[in-house]
Order: C-alpha cells, then sequence, then structure tokens
C-alpha cells in the first residue's frame, strides 16, 4: 500500500507531518481520526481532522498534496453518504 507523508495543522498532531494510508484513487481519506484514551477509563475523545488541498502552483493552479486541518467540532464520520439518502429514513 502506498502512503503520503502529510502535515496536520491545529489540534494535539500540530506541527506533525505523518504518513498516510493512500486510497484506491490516489487521495488520502477526507477526515482523520485520533482517538486519545481518557486518563479515567471512560470513553476516549476523538479529534477530527479534514483534509484540504495544501496549495497550488502560481503559473498553472496545479495541485500541491495535501494538508490535515483540525476541526474542532467535527464528528466522526459515521460511513458513507450517498446522495439519494435523506436524513430520517
Amino acid at each position: 500500500m502506498k502512503s503520503e507523508n502529510t502535515p496536520f495543522e491545529g489540534g494535539p498532531l500540530d506541527g506533525r507531518v505523518l504518513p498516510v494510508l493512500l486510497g484506491a484513487t490516489g487521495h488520502p481519506p477526507k477526515t482523520y481520526e485520533v482517538p486519545v484514551p481518557a486518563e479515567d477509563g471512560g470513553a476516549p475523545a476523538v479529534h477530527v481532522y479534514r483534509r484540504e488541498t495544501a496549495g497550488t502552483t502560481r503559473r498553472l493552479g496545479l495541485h500541491k498534496g495535501w494538508k490535515y486541518v483540525y476541526d474542532p467540532e467535527g464528528a466522526p464520520a459515521g460511513g458513507l453518504k450517498w446522495p439519494w439518502t435523506r436524513p430520517g429514513r
């Protein structure tokens, strides 16, 4: 499996560069979840990072790579979201 060194911004992983596995399309996942165990033995806290473009080139506007940005209010991904399904079904 291929991986790509991806920088993280904000949250507990701020400033780190970690290898992230790439999917079938050659892109890292849209969200990256980091579980942090609770000190009292309770349920672990989950920190969520969202994928964003790392930048573009000046001349052609080509994509330079990906980075993950901390989302403090983000909910962990719940699975596939199909465009034809509506909430509450």
